[in-house]
């Protein structure tokens, strides 16, 4: 299943972002035990805060995992098509209406794709990955 399960918007990239859109995909989810979790080497994935959240709901981190350099190839598609559908489209005037409209593109667009890429060759359990979504916007 190529679907962003679990997301979490916010003008900062903080660790409690981060662990909002893991608990927000565990809970669309369901059984998520064994599940491998995408995502790159920034300081919110490191945090104490996200690693107990991981090992709370039995889940496996991309990060610590040996040839794991391609597994980001789905998310790193993910925010292109999200780069080029709705923050290039034009200017927003507020955060919520920028969070609107990305919302509204994942749920209505992204997941209602007919053709969608093989997302990076990975298996559908290990694309049950997590999107985390930080949008700072010009002042």
């Amino acid at each position: 299943g190529n679907k962003i399960v679990g997301y979490s918007i916010d003008s900062r990239m903080k660790s409690s972002l981060a662990v909002r859109a893991l608990e927000n995909a565990v809970a669309m989810r369901g059984a998520v035990a064994g599940c491998v979790v995408h995502s790159d080497r920034g300081s919110q994935f490191r945090s104490r805060k996200f690693l107990r959240a991981l090992s709370r709901h039995h889940l496996v981190g991309s990060m610590g995992r040996v040839a794991s350099c391609g597994d980001n190839a789905a998310m790193e598609s993910f925010f292109a098509l999200l780069q080029k559908n709705v923050l290039d489209r034009r200017s927003w005037t507020s955060r919520e209406q920028l969070r609107i409209a990305i919302v509204t593109w994942i749920e209505r667009t992204y997941h209602r794709r007919r053709r969608q890429a093989a997302l990076g060759h990975l298996t559908p359990i290990e694309f049950e990955a997590i999107m985390n979504t930080t949008v700072a916007l010009a002042a």
